[in-house]
């Protein structure tokens, strides 16, 4: 390929949307389970602390209870190993912060703590792909407790509290597998029949790409859930008709929603037809049959004590010296001390809002971390005006208390997944909220404080992610390059190989298709690098895809034919496609 062809030049500094990070979107599927999940969790603490006189705790049973947003997304078993983790890392977080603000009032000692605190939450949160809402939580939790008056006696049963509240909290977000126990991978399921109807529907590469990555996230999904049941079983055939469903040449889309309409449901899972116009020999047993023992080899293998050491290794490279999360590290860092430091200067007495509202700004990248400083800044600004409506309301008793932060702490989690700024409407009155529990404070110091720390943490954090460079997102994309056209050729290669070793060299060719485009979003959001190999990036994922369809077809690589069906061929690319 020229270099004329990847020499395309972009700007250091690309133009920043107004309009486009304020539009509301569809709301998750799933967003009432996160919704009622905190709402339980909080509420028997709450109800507890009430009965017993002391809501003035009420911030360390929060800590605990608030850990039930995570993990709903994912398998009953991986979500009781992610809960417990989230659980012992805000015990963690919150340990740190209590013991520092025992030992020391130094404002400039809990700032810089927090904000290393901030980076450290911020970088495992992203290493581990842990998933909304990621380290907010854990840095709220931790900053707010740096600036509460404690005594060093007071920390053991303070995390009791913690501790005792996140297990009843773990007990609620793995509960319901004693109803449905394979809902999550059911609607895992759901979503790649969805995104492969969508590709049918409209093909293109971006439907291409979110079809490869919803199928990605359901095998990955489906490779933690656990033994194979009959129901996942059944579940793994769907996913394998989800893939050839791409591969043939016309796709009926309204066939796929129906099966992933049926599949949400509460009846037992339906059996996927026949591929339209393919061969019983291609799309039947034998092609089904090594797809399942190919999952239950990777299900195996990933049990053993080899995929646990890859495991390790994967999370250590995502933590070491070369890893491409360490500029996003330096810009929390850096952001969250600059606001701490600004709002303490300018006499704020709470400057840990400061402190969360820099940590929650940073993104992948500058254009979605602006997009995030946008949201944030409207929504606590309606969010105060919110909080100045209903503080009276909350002050008629203890119990209407109670019931606000209960009720905003449902609102939050039902209007987040629309945008943002619309949840911040509700996370703000309720934050401000949790300081009545200690006492009256008067609304227009509240109100004030937390405008300017609003304001302060946005214009910090965002100016840190600006001057803060991140040049290895470049270099994160030629790594994915790299990797997906070695991926694409050992698929090529294992067309002679056991049907289940194909099977395993599309899924790593899948994966690496999703890093690949996961890369290239990232970079392309980034200022201040060089211009990125649009053409080459384009070009591998055509090819990528072009395999993916021939190896779902059983086909032995021959002469590139024109892409057809969701925007893929019949056949394998010509070596050296890219």
């Amino acid at each position: 390929m020229s270099d004329t062809s990847t020499r395309a030049r972009q700007p250091f500094a690309r133009g920043l949307p107004l309009a486009a990070p304020l539009r509301l979107g569809r709301p998750s599927d799933t967003w009432f389970k996160p919704a009622l999940s905190v709402v339980v969790a909080s509420a028997v603490p709450h109800l507890t602390l009430l009965a017993t006189a002391r809501l003035d705790l009420v911030m360390y049973t929060m800590a605990g209870s608030l850990c039930a947003l995570y993990g709903h997304t994912l398998p009953y078993a991986q979500r009781a190993r992610t809960v417990a983790g989230v659980v012992l890392s805000m015990s963690a977080g919150l340990a740190t912060a209590l013991v520092t603000a025992s030992l020391t009032h130094s404002t400039a000692v809990l700032v810089a703590i927090g904000a290393l605190l901030a980076a450290a939450q911020k970088v495992l949160c992203d290493a581990t792909r842990i998933g909304p809402p990621g380290h907010v939580i854990l840095t709220f939790v931790s900053s707010a407790a740096l600036f509460a008056p404690q005594r060093l006696g007071q920390v053991p049963a303070h995390l009791a509290l913690t501790l005792a509240a996140g297990t009843f909290a773990w007990l609620v977000c793995v509960g319901p597998a004693l109803i449905r126990r394979e809902g999550p991978e059911r609607r895992a399921v759901a979503r790649a029949l969805e995104a492969a109807a969508d590709c049918a529907a409209d093909p293109g590469p971006r439907s291409r790409n979110a079809a490869a990555a919803a199928v990605h996230t359901t095998w990955q999904c489906l490779l933690v859930s656990g033994r194979p049941t009959p129901v996942r079983r059944s579940l793994e055939r769907l996913v394998v008709h989800a893939e050839e469903a791409l591969a043939a040449p016309s796709p009926d889309p309204d066939r796929l929603r129906a099966l992933a309409a049926l599949v949400r449901a509460r009846g037992p899972v339906p059996v996927p037809p026949p591929a339209p116009g393919a061969a019983a020999a291609l799309y039947g047993t034998e092609a089904e049959r090594a797809a399942l023992y190919g999952i239950d080899a990777e299900r195996a293998a990933l049990r053993g004590s080899g995929g646990r050491r890859a495991a390790r290794r994967t999370l250590l490279r995502s933590l070491g010296p070369g890893s491409h999360l360490l500029p996003v590290a330096a810009r929390t860092l850096i952001g969250c001390a600059l606001a701490g430091y600004l709002c303490a200067a300018l006499g704020v007495g709470r400057p840990y809002w400061a402190i969360v509202t820099a940590a929650s700004l940073y993104q992948a990248n500058v254009t979605l971390t602006w997009n995030r400083a946008l949201q944030r800044t409207l929504g606590n600004l309606l969010g105060v005006l919110v909080f100045a409506a209903v503080l009276p309301l909350s002050r008629t008793g203890p119990l209407a208390l109670v019931l606000c932060c209960l009720f905003f702490s449902f609102a939050a989690e039902a209007l987040i997944t629309r945008n943002y700024w619309l949840g911040s409407v509700a996370v703000t009155p309720m934050a401000l909220l949790v300081l009545e529990f200690g006492g009256a404070h008067p609304a227009v110091e509240l109100i004030g404080d937390r405008v300017l720390d609003t304001v302060l943490g946005a214009l910090a954090g965002f100016l840190a992610a600006m001057l803060v460079t991140n040049r290895r997102a470049a270099g994160r994309v030629e790594r994915a390059l790299e990797a997906t056209a070695r991926a694409r050729t050992e698929a090529e290669t294992a067309y002679a190989a056991p049907s289940a070793e194909l099977d395993r060299a599309r899924r790593a060719l899948t994966a690496s298709l999703v890093e690949l485009r996961e890369a290239g979003d990232t970079a392309a959001g980034e200022w201040w690098q060089r211009a990125l190999p649009e053409q080459k990036l384009l070009a591998a994922e055509q090819a990528g895809h072009r395999t993916l369809a021939a190896t779902a077809q059983r086909l032995g690589p021959v002469a590139r034919a024109p892409e057809s069906g969701c925007g893929l061929a019949a056949h394998a690319p010509e070596n050296g496609a890219e």
